[in-house]
C-alpha cells in the first residue's frame, strides 16, 4: 500500500458514504492539489478520509467529474490478473445460476465490483465496454482473464458512447482475442431469435436488459396486433410474434437494425407476420394516427432522452410527448408499454409524465405492471444509476 499514491477526502465530505458502499468520489469531495491532478488517469491510489485513515483502493481520473471510483474496500489489494479473475468468477457464478444459455450481461459495472466496465456475453463471444480509464488501460488483461474464466474465444472491445467521453477517452473498436465475427450472432430469448451485430450494432449489439419485460409483454400479445416503436433489432416485436401475436410492426430510424429484426423473424419462421417501417418514431406515430390505425399492444422503448441531470427537463417533455402520441394508437381495452433507460429520470417522475401524456392523448388508463432490468443487470442500492431501466405497462380504456 505504501507504493501507491494517496488521494484524500476534504474535511466536510462524507467518508461514511464510502464505508457504506457508495462507489464514487466526486471532484468537489477530494483534495485536488497539484500532485493529485498529475496522477495518471486510470491509475490506482489509496483513498483516505480527512484524518488520513484508509478507506479503500480506488482508481483515479483527475480529468473526470468522478475523480475516484472504489475498486476494493481493502486498500492493500493489488489490481492484477488474479483480482480480475476473482471478480469475473463471482459474476459468472451468479449468471450461471440464472440462465441456462450463455447469453447475458456478465458484468454490470459498479454493481459487479468492476466500476465503469460492462461485459455482455454472446455464447463463445463477449463484448466489453471499458467506460472508465482503468478498464480501458487494462483492456487486454481483462480480455485475458475473461477468456480464462468463461472460455470465450472472441473478445470485442466496443469503446463508444457518452460515458467514455466523460472520462476523456477516445472512441475505438478492437478485437482483443480471436477473430471478428463474420456476421450477426443469433441469440435465443423468450422463444424469439434476435440477431446481434457485435461489430457494428448499437452498444454491445443487443439490449439484453429488457428480457423480463419482453416476457411480460408476451402475456398480452397472443392474437394481438402489435406496434413496437424504437424497436432496434425487434425487441418487443419479435417477442410478441414468438408468443403468438397475429402481426407486429417494428418502427425504427435505423435501416440496418430493422434488417436484423427481419432476419430474426426469418430465423423464427414468422417473417410473414412482421412489418418494418424505417422512420423517425414521432413522425411514424403521427402518420399511423392519421391513418386511423389501432393496435392491441403498443410499446415505446426509446433511447435515453435524459442521460444527465442537465437534460432532465427536456427528457421528461420528450417522454410525455411519446405517451401523448402513442395513447391514441391503442385500441380500446388494449395495452401501452412505455420504457425509459434514462438514469437521471426516477420512477416517480417517469410514471407521472407518462400518465400525463396518456391524458393529453385523450385516454385514461391503469398501471398494471412496473418492470425493470433483468437480474443480470443487478442494482447497487447505493448507486441509483445502476437501476436505470423502467417499464410501465398500462391498460387503456375507452
Amino acid at each position: 500500500m505504501s507504493d501507491l499514491p494517496v488521494i484524500r477526502l476534504r474535511p466536510k465530505s462524507r467518508p461514511q458514504a464510502i464505508r457504506h458502499g457508495f462507489p464514487w468520489v466526486f471532484a468537489d469531495e477530494a483534495v485536488l492539489d497539484r500532485r493529485t491532478r498529475n496522477l495518471p488517469a486510470g491509475g490506482f491510489a489509496v483513498l483516505e478520509d480527512s484524518d488520513r485513515r484508509p478507506l479503500a483502493l480506488v482508481t483515479v481520473n483527475p480529468n473526470s467529474r468522478i475523480v475516484a471510483r472504489v475498486m476494493d474496500g481493502d486498500a492493500g489489494v493489488t489490481i492484477d490478473g488474479d483480482w480480475l479473475r476473482a471478480r469475473l468468477s463471482r459474476a459468472l457464478s451468479m449468471r450461471a445460476r440464472l440462465y441456462s444459455a450463455p447469453f447475458y450481461r456478465l458484468v454490470h459495472a459498479e454493481a459487479d465490483g468492476l466500476p465503469g466496465l460492462v461485459i455482455d456475453r454472446f455464447g463463445d463471444a463477449a463484448v466489453i465496454q471499458p467506460n472508465a480509464a482503468w478498464a480501458d488501460a487494462m483492456a487486454d488483461q481483462i480480455a485475458e482473464a475473461l477468456a480464462e474464466v468463461t472460455g470465450v474465444s472472441t473478445v470485442v472491445l466496443n469503446g463508444q458512447g457518452r460515458a467514455r467521453s466523460l472520462e476523456g477517452l477516445e472512441e475505438r473498436t478492437a478485437i482483443l482475442r480471436g477473430t471478428a465475427p463474420t456476421g450477426p450472432i443469433p441469440v435465443a430469448m423468450n422463444g424469439a431469435t434476435y440477431l446481434a451485430d457485435l461489430m457494428g450494432g448499437q452498444k454491445t449489439g443487443l439490449f439484453l436488459d429488457q428480457r423480463p419485460n419482453h416476457a411480460f409483454a408476451q402475456r398480452l400479445a397472443t392474437g394481438a396486433d402489435v406496434l413496437d416503436v424504437f424497436s432496434h433489432v425487434g425487441g418487443f416485436g419479435l417477442a410478441a410474434l414468438a408468443a403468438g401475436a397475429a402481426r407486429a410492426t417494428c418502427v425504427d430510424g435505423s435501416g440496418p437494425a430493422l434488417e436484423l429484426a427481419l432476419g430474426g423473424a426469418h430465423a423464427m419462421g414468422v417473417a410473414d407476420r412482421l412489418d418494418i417501417l424505417q422512420s423517425d418514431a414521432f413522425k411514424a406515430m403521427d402518420g399511423l394516427a392519421a391513418e386511423g390505425r389501432r393496435f392491441d399492444l403498443v410499446v415505446c422503448d426509446p433511447p435515453a432522452f435524459a442521460p444527465s441531470k442537465q437534460a432532465l427537463d427536456a427528457g421528461l417533455r420528450a417522454y410525455e410527448r411519446i405517451a401523448k402520441l402513442a395513447a391514441p394508437l391503442v385500441a380500446p381495452g388494449g395495452y401501452l408499454v412505455l420504457c425509459s433507460c434514462s438514469h437521471a429520470v426516477d420512477l416517480t417522475q417517469f410514471r407521472n409524465v407518462s400518465a400525463r401524456g396518456i391524458g393529453r392523448g385523450g385516454r385514461r388508463g391503469v398501471l398494471i405492471h412496473t418492470g425493470q432490468a433483468g437480474p443480470d443487470h443487478p442494482t447497487l442500492p447505493q448507486l441509483a444509476e445502476t437501476g436505470y431501466l423502467k417499464a410501465l405497462f398500462f391498460r387503456l380504456d375507452g
